[in-house]
């Protein structure tokens, strides 16, 4: 019963922030009487789906939820409350909410009412489930995932700048879907200019899950007839530039529906990438997809910033007069590059697709 909780959170990832995405099944007498999974924009909650389709049935039922219900007030009423309306006898939880309103308050409200609580089953899942929205209530920053489409040398355009396309439809189409996944796309102003990208989910049924879209651009220069900007009320762009971009440049793009964000310049007159971090934590954001280009992983990694990587590979080779992936991150030992490991390996097409988490 957790792990079909669990893949009713999964089906939420992307769609729920700045809340988790949460899966929850309750039981009884070996049936199952009510599903549920936290709904797109965080609301409904998973409980609160689970026992308006269980009814008068969850009443000494158990109900699997895959984080600690809450406890507090907050748009809507506490998940722990209805639980303990409903009358089920057991929850069984996997993980402890640390969101400092919750934080084992919904476990022991559960429990003062009489219900018998579980916490722990399916916690590894569910921590790499909720893995963005831990990042944020801990770190105060999204999980930061970077996507690399390249060649077997690592290499994302020929020296001209041509790029497209280097993996192949199968890659594409995985891609497509692991940006549905994400709260925001991340891109550089160059990536933005050159390649003058949609950014959407451009899959048959994934286009109105298309997340926000966000160009790190500190003098604002994404112009109105992108396709960015000529979209943007449509589907949300946010560019995040420095106090010193010209004025008109960012009233122009106010105009068109974007979303300018004027931060603090880092010590070479950019954007500080680790601010900018911790601003789309404060505006709820849980997962980020940084699609490019090399100067911006680059700067992500040098943040130390990037917390998993999708690596995407075809079976070409460019050399070193072409655009790498990832810019000069200025490394003179190994000892000082950025460690991940790996996850999964596999085919799509005729590409390769590597996942790999931060740390050694």
């Amino acid at each position: 019963m957790m792990r079909a909780a669990l893949a009713l959170a999964r089906r939420s990832l992307g769609r729920t922030w700045p809340n988790p995405a949460v899966g929850c099944v309750i039981i009884r007498g070996g049936i199952v009487v009510g599903r549920g999974r936290t709904r797109d924009g965080g609301r409904p909650h998973a409980e609160t789906e689970a026992l308006a389709q269980a009814g008068e049935a969850a009443r000494g039922a158990t109900a699997y939820v895959t984080l600690e219900p809450c406890s507090h007030h907050g748009r809507t009423p506490p998940c722990a409350d209805a639980l303990v309306q409903a009358g089920v006898a057991r929850v069984v939880s996997a993980l402890e909410d640390p969101d400092p309103r919750v934080s084992g308050r919904g476990h022991a409200r559960l429990a003062q009412a009489g219900i018998a609580v579980e916490v722990g089953e399916g916690s590894r899942e569910a921590a790499e489930i909720n893995a963005g929205f831990l990042m944020r209530v801990q770190a105060g920053r999204p999980l930061f995932n970077l996507k690399i489409a390249s060649t077997l040398d690592g290499r994302i355009a020929t020296r001209s700048g041509e790029s497209k396309w280097i993996t192949g439809d199968a890659a594409r189409a995985l891609g497509q879907r692991l940006r549905a996944t994400h709260d925001a796309i991340l891109v550089g102003a160059g990536t933005a200019a050159i390649d003058d990208p949609e950014l959407t989910c451009r899959l048959p049924g994934l286009g109105v899950y298309s997340p926000i879209r966000i160009v790190l651009d500190s003098k604002a220069r994404l112009s109105p007839l992108s396709k960015l900007a000529r979209s943007a009320r449509k589907t949300p762009v946010w560019v995040i530039c420095t106090p010193a971009a010209p004025l008109p440049a960012r009233e122009g793009l106010r105009d068109c529906g974007v979303e300018v964000i004027e931060l603090p310049a880092g010590p070479e007159g950019y954007v500080d990438i680790a601010v900018a971090a911790h601003e789309l934590g404060r505006r709820g954001l849980t997962r980020v997809l940084v699609e490019g280009g090399g100067e911006v992983a680059a700067g992500f990694l040098k943040a130390d910033l990037i917390d998993g990587i999708w690596a995407f590979r075809a079976g070409l080779l460019l050399g070193a007069d072409s655009r790498s992936a990832v810019a000069d991150l200025g490394i003179a030992r190994l000892g000082s590059a950025a460690r991940f490991s790996l996850v999964s390996a596999g085919t799509v097409g005729p590409d390769t697709v590597e996942t790999w988490r931060r740390g050694a």
